[in-house]
């Protein structure tokens, strides 16, 4: 087996939330081919728990510890030197050491990098003699330049400039990858338009499911009470996107939805709930779980899945794992960007307030509905699992350094 170097900017397990899911299921294949060595942060203290797993399967590893507020006061040193806040959040001098040592004392020919920020310790020294591969999974510039269009000042401002810094390094980073990953064509063909000197070495690695954890045939208890219809939304509960998407559907669809239909319900799954989602469990109809040890039972009992999303990036996994349990999902056009399915026979979709309310209300009522997810778990099927979608991998890792 040959090293390599694999750098991201969280412990890639559990696999609990989206980019720990695609960083999870990478590095289990990589390890399989060669000798891994990962350097990444760990921004969850309860994650140190799992660091003897990745040590079982990795040849070494370093666990940068993360604190995010005094990250954040690293990050926003950028505002003076010109640099993107995100490259300051993620810089940290034991990791830079550790890569420089590794890069030094190993035959390191292959660097995967997982995510845009970790693209910082391999510009320039040792790591100008390997294969470099960035998996950006998302545009994360573009990302930003949306939260900027949704945001009032100064919060507009400082997202509109973390939009352009980024950017500006995520084409230098492009410029020197020997190829750089999306989670879609969609979000490959963003870049692509965005950084068109790069555009020969972009390329998508589709997301996958775990098709054999996510099963529709296996028993889950049911955590809704009898007789209830239950609308479900699972995602980390800290996140904006997220955040902004529960807050938006329970105050101003749900109450469209329960007028009608008074024994609809909303229950948002997922962990570290803002304070803003907590408050929403003081409305009639929504509860918020927080953590929860499997988010499984919560989707198969289900009436209706919905994924609300009005600022979105790349592929949701909660819309994969969904149709993975052979679920009906409801989502925004946001929020099914990227994934390979058919509106109105695998999922269903709506935009705006009205038309998500009346297509709830639709599907609720359709004695079909059934036949939607069963689809939906064949298109999951089809093109969503794991090991087919990373089957080109090594591929890409093999071919000869362009630098």
């Amino acid at each position: 087996m040959h090293d390599l170097l694999y750098l991201a900017h969280r412990i890639p397990y559990p696999p609990n939330k989206g980019d720990k899911i695609r960083s999870w299921n990478i590095l289990r294949d990589l390890a399989a081919h060669y000798r891994v060595h990962l350097g990444c942060f760990v921004d969850d203290p309860t994650d140190r728990v799992h660091q003897p797993m990745l040590e079982k399967i990795c040849a070494s590893c370093h666990f940068a510890s993360l604190n995010p507020s005094f990250a954040r006061l690293r990050g926003l040193a950028g505002l003076l030197s010109g640099a993107p806040i995100t490259l300051g959040y993620y810089r940290d001098a034991g990791l830079a050491r550790w890569i420089a040592r590794v890069l030094q004392s190993r035959e390191i020919r292959r660097v995967f990098v997982f995510s845009s920020s970790m693209a910082q310790y391999v510009l320039g020294g040792g790591a100008t003699r390997t294969r470099r591969i960035v998996d950006f999974v998302d545009v994360d510039s573009d990302k930003w330049r949306q939260y900027a269009h949704a945001k009032s000042w100064p919060g507009s401002w400082i997202y509109g400039r973390e939009s352009r810094t980024l950017l500006a390094f995520e084409r230098q980073a492009a410029a020197v990858a020997d190829a750089s990953l999306f989670v879609s064509e969609a979000e490959a063909d963003l870049f692509r338009r965005l950084a068109p000197e790069s555009a020969d070495r972009i390329a998508a690695l589709n997301n996958g499911v775990d098709l054999d954890f996510f099963d529709p045939k296996a028993s889950y208890p049911n955590p809704f009470a009898d007789g209830s219809e239950t609308l479900v939304f699972t995602g980390a509960m800290d996140y904006w996107a997220n955040v902004d998407a529960v807050t938006w559907f329970g105050r101003d669809v749900l109450p469209q939805i329960r007028a009608r239909r008074p024994s609809a319900e909303f229950c948002i799954v997922g962990a570290r709930p803002a304070a803003q989602v907590r408050a929403l469990a003081t409305q009639p109809g929504i509860t918020v779980t927080g953590r929860v040890d499997d988010v499984r039972p919560y989707i198969a009992h289900g009436a209706l899945i919905v994924a609300p999303l009005r600022l979105a990036r790349g592929v949701q996994n909660k819309v994969l794992e969904a149709m993975a349990m052979s679920r009906p999902v409801l989502a925004t056009p946001e929020a099914l960007e990227g994934i390979a399915a058919t509106p109105g026979e695998e999922v269903l979709c709506a935009s705006g307030e009205a038309a998500f309310a009346e297509a709830a209300l639709d599907a609720l009522a359709d004695p079909a509905l059934a036949e939607i997810g069963r689809r939906a778990r064949q298109r999951a099927e089809a093109d969503y699992g794991w090991a087919a979608n990373l089957a080109g991998l090594k591929t890409i890792l093999e071919r000869p350094a362009i630098g």
